[in-house]
């Protein structure tokens, strides 16, 4: 038989500090949480690491990592977040490597970018959330992404720190691409296609065939005459178009509006 002292001893053989063990809630305090984990003494965990304390009842089963086996007065200090995190962490490793795709949510905003939630807290750089260029998703507008759900492709995992970079922009640029060259398969001259004027310039306006861009060139906007682009469309606008010309090697597409009207000089004897 044991006695109490090799008792101690293989029990503490048991436990060590960065394991995760299971335990049982046996006190709930307005900041901390009593755990019982089998260990000598009761392991305590911070009020706050609870997304409501006010849920958690006595009896209540809980996954915690221990931090500290004891502190100065003789608790087992312990973690619920920390271990959610090494498991999510663990669990994030085996499903997804570099260049893999995951669901996420994005969190928060941040100096440089957005924090996402894919099981751990992962990264997305300014510069990868969209195709749109970053300066113009600075401040206010990165607002907009938070509490959303996304597709994420994994670009960088650092498992001796625990991070992870994504890209949002990478798969909306294959998608493009996807897009783009089923576009260039299928389109023929004189197909009229639905497109968005995405900019404007002196000589035409770029239009967005959804993802595929083409040229509207000043002198195919109006029979008659116009001085710029702007006194016709602006930018944001849905026109159709016609398709004039097709480059499939380079991908350019160049197209027409006033080729959808009949030319009135041909009336003319």
């Amino acid at each position: 038989m044991l006695t109490m002292e090799e008792a101690m001893k293989q029990s503490a053989m048991r436990f060590a500090a960065g394991e995760i063990v299971k335990g049982t809630v046996i006190e709930v305090r307005p900041k901390e949480v009593l755990v019982d984990i089998g260990y000598k003494s009761e392991g305590v965990i911070p009020a706050n690491e609870f997304t409501d304390i006010k849920t958690v009842k006595v009896g209540d089963g809980v996954d915690v990592l221990i931090e500290k086996l004891e502190d100065r007065e003789g608790m087992v200090v312990l973690s619920k977040e920390k271990a959610e995190f090494k498991q999510n962490w663990d669990r994030i490793l085996t499903i997804c490597n570099e260049g893999g795709v995951v669901n996420g949510k994005v969190k928060a905003v941040v100096k440089g970018g957005l924090i996402v939630n894919i099981g751990v807290e992962a990264f997305l750089p300014a510069s990868q959330i969209d195709i749109i260029p970053p300066k113009n998703l600075l401040g206010k507008n990165l607002l907009g992404f938070v509490g959303n759900n996304y597709d994420f492709k994994v670009v960088k995992i650092n498992q001796e720190r625990q991070n992870i970079v994504l890209s949002r922009r990478e798969l909306i640029e294959q998608e493009r691409t996807e897009r783009r060259q089923k576009l260039l398969s299928e389109m023929m001259p004189g197909d009229i296609r639905k497109g968005t004027v995405k900019n404007i310039t002196d000589f035409g306006a770029f239009i967005d065939l959804n993802g595929l861009d083409g040229l509207l060139h000043i002198t195919d906007m109006s029979w008659g005459r116009i001085g710029h682009p702007s006194e016709l469309l602006k930018v944001g606008q849905e026109i159709d178009v016609v398709v004039l010309d097709i480059n499939k090697e380079k991908e350019r597409v160049s197209l027409g509006l006033k080729q959808k009207l009949a030319n009135p000089w041909d009336n003319i004897e």
